[in-house]
């Protein structure tokens, strides 16, 4: 005998962007958000919690400081340093 399953419905707000790249990320996996979403929330409900590590990631003071280079220059409050070789590069990097 199928029993009939009452679902429940679940709203939640992300940016369009995002919503789109999960689309596309889950389709490749032959599924949808929503089965994603409730493949999550099972999982979640089996392991009693969040089924991955949640933490912030550290980083020495050297790879925090070329993090925020990288972000100044994409901000444009860097302009970043070109170089017309690889030569010219390395030698840099030798310094």
């Amino acid at each position: 005998m199928i029993m009939a399953v009452k679902t429940a419905n679940f709203n939640m707000r992300m940016s369009e962007q995002t919503k789109l790249d999960a689309e596309n990320l889950f389709s490749t996996l032959g599924m949808t958000l929503p089965q994603a979403i409730n493949m999550f929330i099972a999982k979640s409900l089996l392991v009693g919690g969040i089924p991955f590590e949640v933490r912030v990631p550290r980083y020495n003071r050297e790879t925090e400081a070329a993090i925020q280079e990288a972000r100044d220059i994409a901000a444009g409050k860097v302009k970043a340093k070109v170089y017309s070789s690889t030569d010219e590069l390395f030698k840099d990097c030798e310094k």
